[in-house]
């Protein structure tokens, strides 16, 4: 027997269905989106929410943002690539200020092991 505090014959969610007991819902509209790879997404608005629906919507098969001009759909955002940590401070710093740093952290090393 299954233990549990389940009621035998139930899942989650499961409840009376109808808009008797959920009320009436929302007239719906339903707004068409492009992505650059010519995907359509018809995603549904309440008819109220229309004027602000979104500009761009993300296109559920390939991930690039979409528009609703099919003409022209909005281009792929281009994600920058994973910097290192050596790329961060080579953009703070020059190559003569890298030379600098490390004689200086030279010299303290070797005034603390005596002059080696």
């Amino acid at each position: 027997m299954a233990g549990g505090s389940a009621i035998r014959g139930s899942r989650v969610g499961a409840g009376p269905m109808g808009e008797a007991e959920r009320g009436e819902s929302a007239p719906r509209v339903w707004i068409s989106y492009w992505c650059a790879n010519g995907h359509e997404t018809r995603p549904s608005f309440a008819e109220e929410a229309v004027p602000e629906a979104p500009a761009l919507w993300d296109c559920p098969r390939c991930g690039f943002p979409a528009g609703q001009d099919e003409a022209n759909p909005p281009s792929p955002v281009r994600n920058e690539p994973y910097k290192t940590h050596l790329a961060y401070v080579k953009e703070r710093r020059s190559d003569e200020d890298g030379a600098a740093i490390l004689d200086e952290a030279l010299a303290a090393l070797r005034a603390r092991r005596g002059g080696r």
